[in-house]
């Protein structure tokens, strides 16, 4: 079986067309399934909430185009531009991005990045967790307060206050490994190495899950989790930590 994967990513983001085809690929290696992997950009350079708002309100474009090439599943890719337009924003988003579509010959299933996030954490039962972010104070505390209003409680947040999107991209993963010692662990649930799409965790994930001895997980992890589930494949993947079925560190 043969599915196409779409993303509505920011026209500065260089990890989500990275990240997860890497997460599916390792799957393809094990399994005979087969994904192609296919985006439509909207443009945004800085992290800040005049972009971010602006990037949403051309994301239907983006989304015709993806209908255009019969996807499967169909993901906005930014997470922080969900949840600054206020708790909840990922159900509005996915409803506005059917209604554009309503007319299409084509409709995939829709679903977001930040929707992603705060859903798998509670399907895996995650109600405590610990995070890192690349994000200003002030878009971080937007993005606890968005998880928390979902009814997951976020025990500690560090976030690296960067605002040049390709500056965020472009930071090396295995940093994340020494950022995630300074955090505050004990009792969570779960630890999201990256709350962010284009900050880089991939290469860390399992590495982290396994120096902790805690469930670790991504953003990017979370979304291709949530692909699987809603082209209702089992969702496992070697590699990328306890979401996608890795027992790594935990046993």
């Amino acid at each position: 079986m043969h599915y196409r994967i779409g993303q509505i990513v920011p026209s500065s983001n260089v990890t989500m067309e990275a990240e997860v085809p890497a997460i599916f690929a390792g799957r393809m290696r094990e399994r005979p399934e087969r994904f192609s992997f296919h985006s439509s950009r909207v443009r945004m350079h800085r992290v800040v909430a005049e972009e971010l708002e602006r990037m949403n309100r051309d994301m239907g474009r983006c989304a015709l185009e993806l209908a255009d090439a019969r996807v499967d599943v169909m993901s906005t890719a930014c997470l922080v531009a969900t949840m600054c337009m206020g708790t909840g924003y990922h159900r509005k988003a996915i409803g506005e991005l059917n209604a554009v579509l309503e007319d299409a010959p084509y409709r995939p299933e829709i679903m977001t990045s930040a929707g992603a996030l705060v859903e798998e954490l509670k399907d895996f039962g995650a109600r405590r967790i610990s995070l890192l972010a690349p994000y200003s104070d002030e878009l971080t505390r937007t993005v606890v307060a968005y998880i928390e209003d979902e009814g997951i409680e976020v025990k500690d947040a560090i976030n690296f206050s960067i605002l040049d999107n390709l500056a965020v991209g472009a930071r090396n993963p295995l940093q994340l490994l020494d950022d995630v010692k300074r955090l505050d662990v004990a009792g969570v649930d779960t630890v999201v190495l990256s709350a962010c799409v284009q900050m880089p965790s991939l290469a860390a994930v399992e590495r982290a899950q396994r120096m902790l001895g805690i469930p670790v997980t991504s953003t990017a992890v979370c979304t291709a989790r949530q692909m699987m589930r809603r082209l209702n494949l089992e969702a496992v993947a070697p590699e990328a930590g306890a979401y996608l079925g890795s027992q790594a560190g935990l046993d």
